[in-house]
Order: C-alpha cells, then sequence, then structure tokens
C-alpha cells in the first residue's frame, strides 16, 4: 500500500506492446523473476497467460497486470505492468492498457524485426501520450539481426540508437538494465489525492466468490476504508451503485489492501452478479462525491464487432447448458456479443459478433474446453447497413435478415484500411492477392532500405478493402505467399456502398438457411460453385439424385448432382420376355420418382463445416 502522497512520484504505469509472438510474456516472466514478484518456487513459462489456450497457442488472449516493486538509489519504486495481446483481433485490448499507462516498451523481435501490429500500436500509444520505450528481443538467437533491426527503429520511429534496449526474454540478459530504464524514462503518474475519486475500469472479469472484478487505473482521490468498510461507489455510466467486498492489487495473485491511492492500479471486488453493470472504459467515483458538475474519465473505444456467426449446440437437448456457458464465457469477455437466433436446420442458437475469425476460433474452443459444450459455427459474414426505398435505414448480421430486393436502395459494407509489411520481393504477389480481394491501392512505404549489405528491403504496402474479403482466406494466402514472413494489420474506415447479393443453397430444391451467405455480386457465381462442389463430397448419396444449387433469388447460377445409389432389379432374371424387364425398371423409376418427392435429405455437421472453407 502507498502510504502517502509523496510516494505517488514512486509508481510507474507501463504496458509492453508489440507484435504477436515477439515475446512479451516470456520478458514479463524475467522482470517478475528478477524483481521477486513470484517466489522462485512458483515460477513457470508465461506466468501472465492464465487460460489454457494462452498456453498452448503461445498467445496471450486477455490482458494481464502485475505489481512489481524495484529499488534504485535506495528508493524503492511500485511498477505496474499491464501486459497485452499482439494479435490485430484483440487490439480492444491493447487501447485499454494503454488508457491506463503513461509508458510503454515497444518490444520488437531481432530476428523479424518491425511488424503490422507493431507500428499500429506504437500509433495508438503516441496518440495517448506515452513515454515509449524501444527494446529489441531475442537477442540471444542465432539469427538474431540486431544491427538491423535497430536501423529499421530509428528510421521508422525516430528513435537514438542510446535509446535502445537490448534483451532476452528466454535468458534474462538486459532485463535489469530495462528496469532501470523504466524508472528513469516514464514519469509517474499525475493526478491529486485530495481531489474527487475518479478510477478508470480497465477491465473487469467475474469470480463466482467476489462477484464482478473490476481491475480500475486512479487517476484522482483514494477509495479506502471508513471504519471496517468502504465507502458506497458508484459507476458513472451505468448508474450503478456499489458496496466493495474487498480491494487490493495483483502480484498476480490477489492482494488485499485497505486503500487505492492516486496512481495506483488494482482490484474492486463489487461483489454484484451482473457484469454489464461494471462497463469497460466506465468511471468509478464515490457515491458522497457525486454530483450534476461530475465529469467521466476520457475511457477508450467500445470494441465493434468485425465478424458475426450462428453458434448453435449440436444436440437439441444441450441448449441449456450452452446457453449457460455462452453466458459465462461474456462474463469475461466484453467484445463478444450474443442475440438468439432460430435455425430451421439447427434449431435454436445465438448470433453471435466477434473481433476476427482468431477471436471467433477462441470462444469456440472455451465453450468445448471450458465448459464441455460442442457447437457448430456456420459461415462468418460481416454487417452490412440497409437503406431501403422506404427512407428507412437498418443493420443486418445475417443473410436471413435481407430484406426483399425491391425494398432495397442501397447496401453499404464495412471498408477497411490494410497495413501489410513484408520482404520486398513479395510485393508484385501480395499485390496481385489485394487487387483479387477488390483492395484499392494506396501507397508503399519502405521500412528499411538494402544500405546494410546482405539484408532484405522491407516494404509497408497500404490498401482500403472489404472486411468481407479480409475474414475468408485472406490471412492464410498472405502468410503462404510471402513465406510466412509478411504481417498484416487491419482498422475499420468506414461504410461504403457495394453491389451484395444473397447467395442461397438449395438442396434437392429446398434452401438451407445456415449455408446461405453474404457476397459481392461480382464473386457470387465463383463463390457459390465452389461451395456447391465442396458440399457434393460430403452429402451422402440417396436412393435419388440430389440436386444442389447455387441461387440469387429465383436465378440459379449454379448447379451439381449427386448421383443416386444404382442397383439392378433385372439382375434376379434368368431370362424370359424383355417386358418382364421393362415392367421392374418402371417400377424403380416410379419409387425413385416417389422418393424424391417425398424424401428428405439430412445433412451431416461435416457439411457444414466444409461449406465454411468454400473460399
Amino acid at each position: 500500500m502507498i502510504e502517502s502522497i509523496e510516494n505517488q512520484k514512486l509508481i510507474r504505469n507501463f504496458s509492453i506492446i508489440a507484435h504477436i509472438d515477439h515475446g512479451k510474456s516470456t520478458l514479463a516472466d524475467r522482470l517478475m523473476e528478477l524483481t521477486e514478484t513470484v517466489e522462485k518456487r512458483k515460477i513457470k513459462k508465461r506466468m501472465l497467460d492464465t487460460l489454457d489456450l494462452e498456453q498452448e497457442r503461445g498467445i496471450t488472449i486477455k490482458l494481464q497486470t502485475v505489481r512489481m516493486n524495484w529499488a534504485v538509489d535506495g528508493k524503492k519504486y511500485i511498477l505496474n505492468l499491464i501486459d497485452t495481446p499482439g494479435h490485430v483481433d484483440f487490439s480492444y485490448e491493447v487501447s485499454r492498457s494503454l488508457a491506463a499507462c503513461e509508458g510503454a516498451l515497444l518490444l520488437i523481435d531481432a530476428t523479424q524485426g518491425i511488424e503490422a501490429q507493431t507500428i499500429s500500436t506504437i500509433f495508438q500509444a503516441m496518440e495517448n501520450d506515452l513515454e515509449i520505450i524501444p527494446v529489441i528481443n531475442k537477442i540471444d538467437l542465432p539469427n538474431a539481426e540486431v544491427e538491423k533491426t535497430k536501423k529499421e527503429i530509428i528510421d521508422m520511429f525516430g528513435f537514438s540508437e542510446e535509446d535502445i534496449i537490448l534483451t532476452s526474454g528466454k535468458t534474462g540478459e538486459g532485463a535489469k538494465e530495462l528496469l532501470d530504464e523504466i524508472v528513469k524514462v516514464i514519469p509517474s503518474p499525475k493526478g491529486d489525492t485530495q481531489k474527487r475519486t475518479k478510477a478508470l475500469i480497465f477491465d473487469s472479469y467475474y469470480d463466482e466468490h467476489k462477484g464482478v472484478m473490476a481491475l480500475v487505473r486512479m487517476f484522482d482521490g483514494k477509495i479506502g476504508k471508513k471504519g471496517s468498510t468502504f465507502p458506497k461507489l458508484r459507476c458513472v455510466g451505468t448508474k450503478t451503485v456499489i458496496e466493495p467486498i474487498e480491494i487490493g492489487h495483483l502480484t498476480p495473485n490477489l492482494h488485499k489492501q485497505d486503500e487505492l491511492q492516486t496512481g495506483e492500479v488494482g482490484y474492486i471486488a463489487t461483489g454484484l452478479k451482473e457484469i454489464r453493470n461494471v462497463r469497460v472504459g466506465d468511471t468509478i467515483t464515490i457515491e458522497s462525491e457525486f454530483d450534476e458538475t461530475f465529469k467521466q474519465l476520457a475511457g477508450y473505444k467500445q470494441p465493434l464487432p468485425m465478424v458475426y456467426a450462428g453458434i448453435f449446440p449440436l444436440g437439441s437437448d444441450e441448449f441449456e447448458p450452452f446457453r449457460d456457458s455462452l453466458e459465462k464465457l461474456a462474463l469475461n469477455d466484453a467484445a463478444l456479443s450474443f442475440t438468439p437466433e432460430v435455425s430451421a436446420a439447427l434449431g435454436p442458437g445465438y448470433r453471435c459478433g466477434f473481433l476476427g475469425l482468431l477471436h471467433m476460433e477462441i470462444i469456440k474452443e472455451r465453450l468445448g474446453r471450458e465448459f464441455g459444450v460442442d457447437v457448430l459455427v456456420t459461415l462468418p459474414g460481416v454487417r452490412y447497413e440497409i437503406k431501403l426505398t422506404s427512407g428507412e435505414e437498418k443493420v443486418i448480421k445475417s443473410p436471413q435478415d435481407l430484406p426483399d430486393p425491391s425494398r432495397i436502395a442501397e447496401i453499404r459494407e464495412p471498408w477497411a484500411l490494410v497495413e501489410i509489411v513484408t520482404p520486398s520481393e513479395y510485393i508484385g504477389t501480395i499485390m496481385q492477392l489485394c487487387q483479387d480481394k477488390r483492395g484499392l491501392y494506396k501507397d508503399t512505404e519502405y521500412v528499411s532500405k538494402q544500405s546494410i549489405e546482405g539484408h532484405v528491403s522491407r516494404a509497408i504496402l497500404r490498401y482500403e478493402m472489404p472486411i468481407a474479403e479480409l475474414i475468408t482466406d485472406f490471412f492464410d494466402k498472405l502468410k503462404s505467399m510471402s513465406r510466412g514472413y509478411a504481417s498484416m494489420d487491419y482498422k475499420f474506415i468506414e461504410f461504403r456502398i457495394g453491389e451484395i447479393v444473397r447467395v442461397d443453397i438449395l438442396i434437392n430444391s429446398e434452401i438451407v438457411p445456415p449455408l446461405s451467405f453474404l457476397t459481392h455480386k461480382g464473386r457470387s457465381i465463383s463463390k457459390g460453385r465452389t461451395t456447391i462442389e465442396i458440399l457434393k463430397e460430403v452429402v451422402p448419396k440417396q436412393q435419388f439424385n440430389i440436386p444442389i444449387q447455387a441461387a440469387i433469388g429465383s436465378n440459379i447460377i449454379a448447379r451439381v448432382t449427386i448421383s443416386a445409389y444404382r442397383k439392378d432389379v433385372t439382375a434376379k432374371l434368368y431370362g424370359g420376355d424383355i417386358t418382364r424387364k421393362k415392367k421392374l425398371l418402371e417400377k424403380q423409376k416410379k419409387g425413385k420418382k416417389r422418393l424424391k418427392q417425398f424424401g428428405k435429405v439430412e445433412l451431416p455437421q461435416e457439411a457444414f463445416l466444409a461449406a465454411m472453407k468454400a473460399d
């Protein structure tokens, strides 16, 4: 606990920002080890990655925070580290961290150099007026290119060579120098303990025993016990009144204390059961200090779902456990949104909004691992804005919501600014990929020139592109074309008018709604044909021919046919008049016709999964 206002000058709040897999969590381990935050016997790899999926995949999904102590010149400093994810899908987590900090470590892999999310995130940090310490990590690896990476940092961001710290998260080399630099460069938090209390909620999660846990950064004032109880608090945005049951900080385990003062980062156990009452980005104050003149802190941008898909339980009797599991998962993921949806083919489920395809995949895996619920995820899509001929405007998130085309005046689709960092030798093929995905070229900027002998130059390509084209196979193709060296980042810019049509998939002349998708008119035929060709391989044969068609309205744009099982009904005949054979064949023909008229085609789950990969 901070004992007096003077100790506010001894606080340093910072985050680590970097591209995915550049070693943020490993370096954080070394910092916690060096500051003796965690006992040696309890040290394990990637201590701030608490989810099993984070440990297995080697990626950070949820932001974490930890308080460390470090002594410099006889003074004991408090370092509050807020770890951040690096994948583009979780950039909303990064924005939370930056809102609660005064500084950031810009971590760059010595073997990979500056990548797309590195550039995006540092500009976020600059917008927040943070002090930035450039750090080159993984210098112990034999293929580390330290001098080249230094030059890239200097050329791209304007740092001097003396500003750059060299570290190895694996061996701990440079960690002590980095901690000293954090104390020296990053400023102490501003704020006044005597002013009205203002605390920013930068994250929240649900605890079974303590209710909703709000992770907060104190900007002004203090929250402390009055006698044996805490004062009532108020979430200004949601107007929720809180009676705290516990406050403290994380080391990274919960550590109780009696008071949170200006500049500190800690937690408030609210005892509430509804996480929506404690909204991330909201301001907490003391109830008795609130009045009409109170001004909220500037929070962070509310996460905007970019990808929508239907999630359905595999068994109709599993809906209740599935619903409960999804609600519990949403308690710990503010970016997950969902609304009820009913499908004639799949039964009841939910239409869910995700930040990207990785976010969608993570949610699906967590439902299976943490709650034991097997689910089917339908074709992902984006949201569109529709203007009707009546002048009314609406937003649609699934193909089934699309009104009759005769009522539509225009459809607007979301576009993004895409930044691709790639070695210059792959520029041609990547530009062709972007053009195939309806991308509009903006400019090219070279990160590093071939000034260092033997090193390949790299460039940043900028395109404006429909988000619908990004969420299919764009990232996979980008990695394949560049042999894994290219990286990308994107951010939403606006909705633009486009020729968007709904393609329905008909099996045995019946529309299967979960297989319908929205796409640009120019790509409808190729995408429809690819989908039905894949379905032809996975839909089981019947005793009758099964036509599989792709249609826009009443117009069939592609068709394949699954041939019927063949049975030789004349095999038992060993002679006699030809009319006997004709009679049997005619009887078989009538039976197949009747089967086709009344027979039902049961689609296996594999058909839906295969259709998802149609692009």
